[in-house]
């Protein structure tokens, strides 16, 4: 796909992409999506337009261009708020982004956890920033109960022999189907 085709990017935007790594191809295959890893445009730096995440170890930011090259063939969504923000909403994303760069990830997905992963990452951002909820708060038993194809024996031994059911959490899956959100591009 060339880069013409793309849309200009906003700060706001989510990047939707696939990790081609075991353990998340397993958070894509429970929710049911090609979806598995999810960031947010938060401005340009020397010209070029950066992506953060939260991500193994730590959340960061990093070059739109690096973050999608990532993806398992380079397929990336961008999912775009109804309205673009405003300066004010647009720093104060900037901040919230700041605060929480190198924060370590979390591999237990706990929503109410000091520690971040990807769609907690994105959905606190923009809450904080702006007010907007991104996604579903769910708990694992909601999340694994909707999915009678998930493999709770993977997710067993994920969480050491107990899956914690009652834990609140927050997909990638769930920001990507987000209905006020619009998709602007797809190069599925």
């Amino acid at each position: 796909m060339s880069a013409a085709a793309m849309p200009e990017l906003q700060i706001g935007d989510l990047v939707f992409i696939r990790i081609p790594v075991l353990f998340f191809r397993k958070v894509a295959d429970t929710t049911a999506s090609w979806t598995n890893h999810v960031g947010i445009v938060t401005g340009q730096k020397d010209g070029v337009w950066q992506v953060a995440e939260s991500c193994v170890p730590f959340a960061r930011q990093r070059s739109f261009d690096a973050f999608v090259a990532r993806s398992e063939n380079r397929r990336y969504c961008i999912r775009r708020l109804p309205v673009p923000l405003d300066a004010d909403q647009q720093q104060r994303l900037q901040q919230a982004v700041a605060r929480r760069l190198g924060t370590l990830y979390h591999t237990g997905f706990a929503l109410h956890s000091r520690r971040q992963f990807c769609s907690k990452f994105v959905h606190e951002v923009l809450r904080e920033a702006c007010g907007i909820r991104v996604g579903r708060i769910e708990t694992f038993a909601q999340l694994l109960g909707r999915n009678p194809d998930a493999q709770l024996g993977f997710w067993r031994l994920w969480f050491f022999g107990r899956i914690p059911w009652r834990r609140e959490t927050i997909t990638p899956a769930s920001e990507l189907s987000c209905p006020h959100m619009t998709t602007v591009f797809d190069c599925a």
